[in-house]
């Protein structure tokens, strides 16, 4: 077992986000330039073949990596992040990256008032009154009325509630397949139904978009790389606060790069749904200490 050294994983974590918050920059480049599904399904397809990699070189290889009781399960949670990917994309090229990612900070707090009728886990009155304060801070960004009503505004939404299902499943899978299962089927399923349904809108691509999308695929497994050492060095309640660092990363990516704006109600929402999230991993890890 690797020694735990909590210092480093949250160094781990931050290079993380960075390398993510790349990630989304350049496939909110790509997506402007080609279908949306497109560019996820060759996205995919590079991270379909690290997971298998990854896998090989474990312990009893692919096929322990594959073995699993609940293939239904394991085999929706890769789809349904597959698809959530596709509408996160989505929403970069109809809202940037600073409006998407500010709407996308709430899915934690999704996760924790999913996770009582979910997986039957009993959420205090602490918790219940973040998770209303969060979503007060997303009203503020959408602002009631106008923009709240919007398309635009709803994907990133859709996209945020996407992956707290997606968490809560990956929880539940956590049950009885280890992690090395749940992420070979994340790869492995989502590359699958994207060549299914991605293939059909193949658009020829110039070189210098090549480069961009292979830089794409290597970010997505760098990222995928430094999150699985993440978790290996530190506690998920240690350095999980510190994902909220992918905000500042897109935010900054999207107004020096893309020339977007950063307005008064999305910074002031984001403050409140970072501020209402990182309250509802403090009461988890203090529940967890209690437990």
């Amino acid at each position: 077992m690797t020694e735990q050294n909590p210092r480093l994983g949250i160094l781990l974590m931050i290079a993380t986000t960075f390398v993510f918050a790349m990630q989304d920059g350049i496939s909110r480049h790509l997506a402007g330039e080609y279908n949306v599904l497109m560019v996820v399904m060759i996205r995919y397809w590079f991270f379909a073949a690290f997971v298998v990699a990854v896998a090989s070189r474990s312990r009893g290889g692919l096929r322990r990596a594959a073995a699993t009781a609940q293939p239904v399960l394991q085999i929706a949670r890769g789809v349904l992040l597959a698809v959530e990917v596709c509408v996160m994309v989505l929403a970069f090229t109809l809202l940037g990256l600073v409006e998407s990612h500010a709407v996308f900070a709430c899915y934690p707090l999704l996760v924790a008032a999913l996770s009582g009728p979910f997986l039957g886990e009993r959420v205090g009155w602490r918790r219940w009154a973040a998770i209303a304060m969060g979503f007060v801070g997303v009203l503020v960004i959408l602002q009631p009325g106008f923009r709240v009503f919007e398309v635009e505004a709803l994907v990133a939404l859709a996209s945020a509630f996407m992956f707290a299902l997606y968490g809560l499943l990956t929880r539940y899978a956590a049950r009885r397949d280890g992690a090395a299962t749940s992420f070979f089927w994340t790869g492995t399923a989502g590359a699958v139904v994207m060549t299914a349904v991605g293939v059909w809108f193949w658009e020829p691509m110039i070189a210098s978009d090549w480069a961009w999308m292979a830089l794409l695929c290597v970010t997505g497994a760098l990222g995928h790389w430094l999150l699985i050492k993440t978790y290996d060095v530190a506690e998920a309640s240690i350095v999980q606060p510190f994902a909220y660092f992918q905000l500042v990363f897109a935010s900054g990516l999207g107004l020096v790069v893309f020339g977007e704006t950063l307005e008064t109600n999305v910074a002031a929402g984001a403050a409140i749904v970072v501020a209402a999230g990182l309250f509802t991993l403090w009461r988890a890890r203090v529940k967890a200490v209690a437990g």
